[in-house]
Parts: structure tokens; C-alpha cells; sequence
């Protein structure tokens, strides 16, 4: 009889974030359908959230190793992730981050993995994983093509990026700065992320598909020296959950593509004006809409009823439902009353979209999100909404642009028609994507 094949032993490492805790264990669970034995390390305030999405399936084969971060001043254990973080906090809980290599040197010396699959933000644990002979592969989380814009301006400073539909407006350049030096800091001057790349052991593995960013992956491959592994959009598929069935209920009533789903992800808040600029362009829209508002930890449940412009609620009546902190966001993308979704432009909102087919529009507010949505008009699966010259949203811009992709049947439509041929190109080559990563990975651990 043929004894079992032996299970490849990889420790995944996340930073502390929800937006990349998510894509690792979406990777985690499909690398263990691979006879992969997966270890994913993270703060126990991070793991306890994760614990709640483990269905019994994955119990087997994606194991919770915590990882304890040294206690600093002014940062409790509960604040040992960027979830409700103060942001005046942020650079502490880098400090404490970075404070962890001890631990985690015990951690993968107890564990003995074949393979280190890590973030972008922690260059030392590649080198930690070095010295104990350990191949370490870096997982980005967000597009090739915001990578690649990094590290194009990173690595030629004052040149053009060569492909123009990915840009900046003047008012986001600023930010751009910004984000490549806060890249560079806390971890003694070094810069965090392009070493956290240089370490990677021969190939990067992307949270992406060809299909979506192709020319963009070859450019990151040629900027690194190094092959640009996608492993597709990770998804998680909606669960089937009933304490939802209320807002389910409520789209059932409305017509087919005829609602606007407004959500800007769980770690950015709109700030008073622009909640009142998207209230007022949603109203004058005349479109049906699910707006999930969030507010930073602590702020009370009313708050978000004083922050509406007056008579807001009483205008829109039922054509508008809005849900205060979470929603099934994967579950309303779905719904076939769904017809566009108001979105940031994070890169796991955007996988969200195309994979359901709902067009998107476009209101990136930092990060990678303005590059997103450069990309998101090029393939013509989305539409920006245009701001001021200040960077300030407006609200008749909002209108239209929602009239345009929901109201406009014609428009919409054919937005709705290549989403979907685009989404159904990825679900085809979905499994032969994931045989190219596990040949890759198993490629490394076959040297030691």
C-alpha cells in the first residue's frame, strides 16, 4: 500500500491588519486543500477574529500560533492590531512589531517549517528565516500595479511611470510622498517594504490575476528580478449565515441591477463633509442604495444619524438602507438587485467586485486606492467619480456617476457585460493558477 505524501509545513506571517490578515487566510485555505500544513502567526486579539472563520473543514489543516509582542507604553494587548487603532498609535505598534523578533526566532525554531510565507512590512523575518535555512517567499496583498508604481518611483526617482492611464491628480501627490517615506520608517531607516521584496527567495507571490493587471505584473518582475507568482483574487465565499436575512429581505424588493451598494471598507472613516457630500449626491442620484457607515471605536450609535445632512432620512424613505458598523459585503455583492458598488478601491473590495460582476464606482482615499482606481477605469470595469481641485468630494459628481453605472441601463449594462466575461476568464483558469503556485512552492522546498 502507498503511504501518504508527506505535508508540505509552511508558517504564514501577516502583518497586524485585518486587509492582510484576510488575503493570508484565504491563501491558507486554499493551500491546504494542496496537502499543505499551514501555521498562520498573528497577535492573539488577530487570532480571535480569525478563529470565528475557521469552519470545521480547515480545522485539520490551518493551525493559530500567537504571536506575543512586547508590551510598550500606551499600547494594551487589545491594540496589538490596526483594527480601532488610534492612529497616533501606529508607529508604537511597529516599534512593538518589530520588538517580536524573539519570539518569533522560538516560534519557527519550534516549528520547523519547509517554508515562510510573509508580509511586506517585516523584512527581518525572511533573514531570521535565512539563518535557520528556512525559504521565505513575501505575499503582497495589494495590486501589481500600485507595486510596481512604488517601485518605479522608488528606484528612478523624477521619471514618469511608462504606462499613462496610471497617474496621480496634484492633490493626491502629497499622500504618494508621503506613503513611500512612512514605508521607509520605524525599522532604523531601512526601507521596509523594497527589502522586504529583496529577501523574497527567488519568486513574490501577488494577491492578483493576470486577466486584471498582466502587463503590470511583468513590469513588477522586471523592477525586482524576481518571477511574480498571482494566485488569484482570493475571494471567501459568502457564508451562509441567517442574522443577515433582514437586509437580504430588503434588496429581494428591489429591481433587478436597480440598488447602489456604498461601503468604504473597515479601517477608513468619512469625515463629517464627506458623509454629507455622499448623502446629498445618493439623494439627488435617485438610485436605490445600502450605505454601511463606520466611525472609529468609542463614537456613540447616534452619532452617524447627526452627521446625515438634516431631513436625509425622511428624503430617501425606503429607497435607502443604511447599516451601522459591518455587512455581509460578499452576500450583497451577489444579490441580482445589486447594480454598482461605491467603493475606496481597497484591492480585496475590488476582487469583490469583479468576481460578482458589480461595476464599480470609484472614490479611492489613499494608500494604493487612487492607483486602483486608475486601473479599474483602464479595464473598463469602473468609473471614478472626479473631485474638486482640492481633493474635495462633490456632491453632483457623486449623482452622476452613479446615475451613469446604475440608473443608466445602457451604460451600466454594458460596464456589467465585460465585469462579468472578465470575472468568468478568472473563475476558467482558476485551478491551473493555483497548480502554477504550488509547483512554484514546492520548487523551493524541494532544495533543502
Amino acid at each position: 500500500m502507498e503511504s501518504k505524501k508527506r505535508q508540505t509545513k509552511v508558517l504564514m506571517f501577516p502583518w497586524l491588519a485585518h486587509g492582510h490578515i484576510s488575503p493570508f487566510l484565504e491563501l491558507a485555505r486554499t493551500l491546504s486543500k494542496r496537502n499543505f500544513d499551514i501555521y498562520l502567526c498573528s497577535t492573539p486579539i488577530n487570532l480571535a477574529s480569525i478563529k470565528k472563520k475557521l469552519t470545521e473543514e480547515f480545522s485539520n489543516s490551518i493551525h493559530l500560533l500567537e504571536l506575543q509582542v512586547p508590551t510598550m507604553s500606551g499600547l494594551p494587548p487589545n491594540y496589538h492590531t490596526t483594527k480601532n487603532l488610534p492612529p497616533h498609535l501606529m508607529p508604537t505598534l511597529k516599534k512593538a512589531f518589530d520588538r517580536s523578533t524573539q519570539n518569533f526566532t522560538k516560534t519557527l525554531k519550534t516549528l520547523k517549517p519547509d517554508l515562510l510565507i510573509y508580509d511586506t512590512i517585516q523584512p527581518w523575518a525572511p533573514a531570521i528565516a535565512s539563518r535557520h535555512d528556512v525559504p521565505a517567499v513575501a505575499f503582497i496583498s495589494t495590486s501589481a500595479t500600485m507595486t510596481s508604481f512604488m517601485f518605479h518611483h522608488h528606484k528612478n526617482r523624477g521619471t514618469d511611470f511608462p504606462f499613462r492611464n496610471i497617474y496621480l491628480h496634484d492633490h493626491e501627490e502629497n499622500k504618494f510622498a508621503h506613503l513611500l517615506q512612512s514605508s521607509e520608517n520605524y525599522y532604523e531607516g531601512k526601507k521596509r517594504f523594497f527589502e522586504s521584496l529583496n529577501k523574497s527567495s527567488g519568486i513574490i507571490l501577488i494577491k492578483s490575476s493576470r486577466e486584471i493587471e498582466g502587463k503590470y505584473i511583468d513590469h513588477l518582475s522586471v523592477l525586482t528580478g524576481k518571477k511574480i507568482v498571482p494566485v488569484g483574487p482570493l475571494v471567501q465565499d459568502p457564508m451562509n449565515e441567517n442574522e443577515h436575512l433582514s437586509i437580504v429581505e430588503w434588496l429581494d424588493k428591489k429591481g433587478l441591477g436597480s440598488t447602489v451598494f456604498v461601503s468604504f471598507g473597515s479601517e477608513y472613516f468619512l469625515s463629517k463633509e464627506e458623509m454629507q457630500e455622499m448623502a446629498h449626491g445618493l439623494e439627488l442620484s435617485g438610485v436605490n442604495f445600502i450605505w454601511v457607515v463606520r466611525f472609529p471605536d468609542g463614537k456613540k450609535t447616534r452619532v452617524w444619524k447627526e452627521t446625515m445632512p438634516k431631513g436625509f432620512l425622511e428624503k430617501v424613505g425606503e429607497r435607502g438602507l443604511i447599516i451601522q458598523g459591518w455587512a455581509p459585503q460578499v452576500k450583497i455583492l451577489e444579490h441580482p438587485s445589486v447594480g454598482g458598488f461605491v467603493s475606496h478601491c481597497g484591492w480585496s473590495s475590488m476582487m469583490e467586485g469583479i468576481k460578482y460582476g458589480v461595476p464599480i464606482i470609484a472614490v479611492p482615499m489613499h494608500l494604493d486606492q487612487p492607483v486602483n482606481a486608475r486601473l479599474l477605469s483602464e479595464i473598463g470595469v469602473g468609473v471614478e467619480v472626479k473631485r474638486d481641485e482640492n481633493g474635495r468630494l462633490v456632491r453632483e459628481e457623486v449623482a452622476k456617476v452613479v446615475k451613469e453605472v446604475v440608473g443608466d441601463k445602457s451604460s451600466g449594462g454594458v460596464m456589467r457585460k465585460k465585469e462579468r466575461e472578465l470575472s468568468e476568464k478568472i473563475r476558467v483558469r482558476e485551478e491551473e493558477l493555483v497548480d502554477k503556485v504550488v509547483e512554484e512552492l514546492l520548487k523551493l522546498t524541494s532544495t533543502l
